[in-house]
């Protein structure tokens, strides 16, 4: 029954928060709900179109309705894991002087990521993308972290 409750609170706040990203995106209804649903759904998806139909704006707009952590990645050929996934830097504590390795988390450590362009970049990051994605971890240096 408690369910069934959380559902219906849901399913009553819809239109409210269409309505908020309808004062940003003007005339994309279809898409707008299709990427609700995928949301709703807690999957991925793959918004095709050519240039300036706001793609980018709709996800960071649904991302701020939602106050949700939003992150772009352009993708290029040069673009390494460890630029999505994040690195480990040495730092010292000032009180004793010993020095550790602190891991610094990537951009890919938001809720809702826009990955632009994929195919451009080289196998090994596309592999921790979708490691990120499907696994909602990421490893590095042999350690996993978990993604919110």
């Amino acid at each position: 029954m408690a369910a069934e409750q959380e559902i219906k609170k849901l399913t009553d706040k819809l239109p409210l928060l269409k309505k908020e990203i309808g004062k940003v995106i003007v005339g994309q209804e279809e898409t707008i709900e299709n990427m609700l649903i995928t949301f709703l759904a807690g999957g991925h998806a793959l918004l095709e179109g050519v240039p300036g139909l706001a793609k980018t704006l709709l996800i960071k707009t649904i991302s701020q309705a939602i106050d949700l952590k939003f992150n772009r990645i352009q993708f290029t050929p040069d673009l390494m894991p460890s630029d999505i996934v994040g690195t480990e830097i040495l730092e010292e504590d000032h009180t004793t002087g010993n020095k550790f390795f602190k891991f610094n988390k990537g951009p890919i450590f938001a809720n809702i990521i826009l990955a632009d362009e994929i195919n451009r970049t080289p196998p090994k990051t596309q592999a921790a993308l979708l490691e990120a994605m499907q696994e909602f971890e990421v490893t590095y240096s042999g350690k996993t972290y978990e993604m919110d």
